[in-house]
């Protein structure tokens, strides 16, 4: 192993004599190691589109992951993590319906659970995730929990929306039933009762791997979306349930496993001063024993209940495995949501915008994805429709919001710096790297510094020490609430120019040499830049002018510059210019 050693700061100050030097020795390495290109490019025929396999929860925290060894073990260590991955709308419906359209609710229009403004007859299943990938040829199944009143409004229970090849679908309302509930298999009706078997999540777990089974031998790529109703609360409730507050009963084999697992109590739980709160916050008193008990309790029992989620998903990879198909198959395990369980004297909530609620686990594995990766980039539900169209190589019927998360996952140098958007009926709001900044329909403001109040305790929005940054985070909001596409991704406003050695003329090639620098609006707030050939740093530059000379015999053949600023505000984004030497 060669190990090539490249300084931050030259010495003497050259810049082009840093990148002519790590041009040499890149060169130089290349050329030492001729038996990795040996027989030139491969031959081998190209592999088919990969499966897909969306495996989603409901209502689950990150902090709960750790119950579960299987997502750890199969999933995360085999694939990425994305630690800041968030919903837009930390709500069902609104946010399955992201995950379908790879839009904003603003665009997709479905805002709530039910009529008029959200439920399952408020999106248009005529263009969705589904109906795209079928008509490139894939064979679609669903299984489990799709809309918030899917079978209990205008439509008959046996509907099936357009674009899904196979449907299992759970009918409400018995989709909150974990036992005694019904399924629309295909068109009919199956109750399932009481039995043990009957469990809900062992019956998808099951319902899934057949699934795998029956489709593996195809030439024909599936998707597949198994959704989990784990850990939402739902029946039959017991005896010994909480009073006054709904939890979800685990699998006989695995009740009371954490009956002695503490409450987590960060921070903001059952936050003592909540005076600079929107009113809805400010009305709730503090929590009182009894109803501190029954969050404890919820709070085990959703554990238990993943616990079963954890083995269908050991379940599914196995099978998947021994069909032949795992290394073809890209799976992403999400929630579509998260929850609230005591934080900001809040029992069991989700919709508002504080961090438990729109902070949602997001693991992928599959062709191409680095194994036991982290990425730190903000990313959101709109990300999962545009990620999945991205690996099967399919264009989408709607403009997309969000971007495809495969680039972030392969190469460690792109950051994208976008702000997220929050929004739900009450309220339009952003989460960047550093800052969380909410507007209320009543005219309440939040505005939270993250780096030093993770757990969302001091409100700075009336604070006059933040009203640059409260001016600043409006303006960004204003410009985003009601984007579109392009304009839903966008990051700082800053580009990655290259001149002439002069600095005067715009060059698309490098005769001699050429001259890089960033510049934009948002330059005032660049903290540092790092200048990359590719993937190998050449140049930091902590203060302005953030600039680099480019000499021509580093772009010989072609190669990609590369800016990565870092902002004050806590946001990084890789800026990326295509050179050549001019013929």
């Amino acid at each position: 192993m060669i190990a090539l050693k490249i300084p931050l700061r030259p010495r003497n100050g050259s810049r082009a004599l840093v990148l002519a030097v790590a041009l040499a020795a890149a060169l130089g390495l290349a050329a030492a190691a001729p038996e990795l290109i040996e027989g030139g490019p491969s031959r081998a025929a190209a592999k088919p589109r990969p499966n897909i396999i969306v495996l989603e929860t409901d209502d689950q925290t990150v902090e709960s992951l750790r119950v579960m060894p299987n997502v750890r073990d199969l999933l995360a260590r085999q694939g990425t993590t994305f630690v800041n991955s968030f919903v837009s709308d930390s709500l069902s419906s609104p946010s399955r319906s992201t995950l379908l359209t790879g839009q904003y609710a603003h665009n997709h229009g479905v805002w709530t659970n039910s009529p008029p403004n959200g439920g399952y007859g408020k999106l248009d299943h005529t263009n969705t995730l589904a109906v795209w990938l079928e008509r490139a040829g894939y064979h679609t199944a669903l299984l489990g929990k799709y809309l918030n009143g899917y079978g209990a409004g205008g439509a008959p229970a046996t509907e099936i929306p357009p674009g899904w090849s196979e449907w299992h679908a759970s009918v409400d309302p018995s989709t909150y039933n974990y036992w005694d509930y019904t399924l629309n298999e295909d068109g009919a009706l199956v109750h399932f009762g009481d039995a043990t078997a009957d469990y809900q999540t062992d019956v998808y777990a099951q319902k899934a791997s057949d699934i795998i089974g029956r489709l593996a031998p195809s030439e024909e790529p599936f998707f597949l979306w198994v959704a989990f109703l784990a850990p939402h609360s739902g029946g039959p409730k017991r005896a010994d349930d909480p009073p006054n507050m709904a939890t979800p009963p685990p699998a006989p084999r695995h009740r009371g496993r954490f009956a002695s697992e503490p409450l987590p109590t960060p921070p903001s739980f059952d936050e003592a001063d909540v005076s600079d709160k929107p009113r809805g916050i400010r009305n709730r008193p503090l929590l009182s024993p009894d109803r501190v008990s029954a969050i404890r309790e919820n709070y085990r029992q959703r554990l238990e209940s993943l616990l079963a989620v954890d083995e269908a998903v050991a379940t599914i990879v196995n099978r998947l495995k021994a069909t032949g198909e795992l290394d073809n198959t890209l799976i992403i395990f999400t929630s579509d949501n998260g929850f609230l369980q005591g934080e900001h004297r809040i029992p069991s909530e989700k919709v508002l915008p504080y961090e438990p609620s729109i902070r949602v686990p997001l693991i992928l594995r599959g062709p191409g994805v680095p194994h036991n990766r982290t990425v730190d980039d903000l990313v959101a539900n709109v990300d999962l429709a545009p990620t999945m169209l991205a690996a099967a190589g399919v264009k989408p019927g709607r403009v997309l919001d969000g971007t495809s998360l495969l680039p972030l996952a392969r190469d460690p140098l792109v950051e994208l710096g976008r702000d997220v958007l929050l929004e739900t009926p009450s309220y339009a709001g952003l989460r960047t790297p550093r800052y969380k900044y909410v507007e209320y329909v009543n005219g309440d403001r939040e505005l939270y510094d993250l780096a030093v109040d993770p757990y969302e305790l001091t409100n700075r929005a009336a604070d006059k020490q933040y009203a640059v940054v409260r001016r600043e985070l409006a303006r960004r909001l204003a410009a985003l609430r009601h984007c579109a596409g392009p304009s839903c991704r966008r990051g700082p406003r800053l580009r990655l120019e290259v001149t002439a050695s002069n600095g005067r003329t715009r060059v698309t090639c490098v005769r001699s040499s050429a001259r890089a620098f960033v510049d934009g609006l948002d330059l005032p707030v660049a903290g540092e830049v790092r200048f990359y050939l590719g993937s190998t740093q050449l140049f930091l530059d902590e203060k302005p002018p953030f600039r680099l000379t480019v000499p021509r015999s580093a772009v010989e053949g072609g190669a990609k510059l590369r800016a990565r600023v870092s902002l004050s505000d806590g946001r990084r984004v890789t800026l990326g210019r295509s050179l050549r030497a001019c013929a």
